[in-house]
């Protein structure tokens, strides 16, 4: 007996995968437009709105 997936999919989206995957290409285009080698450590968190989280936690 063959199983066929219905119609329409039944695919599971994982939320913060997908969150992750975001942030992963915002780090790859902010390094592919970088001048030096590397992000500095507050390159990195400027792109990964680190600094944003820590003050709205705060408040």
């Amino acid at each position: 007996m063959t199983h066929v997936a219905p119609l329409g999919g039944t695919a599971v989206q994982d939320h913060v995968a997908l969150a992750e995957i975001e942030l992963c290409g915002d780090l790859i285009i902010a390094a592919s437009s970088a001048l030096e080698d590397r992000l500095s450590l507050e390159s990195i968190d400027e792109v990964l709105k680190v600094a944003e989280e820590r003050h709205a936690s705060r408040g």
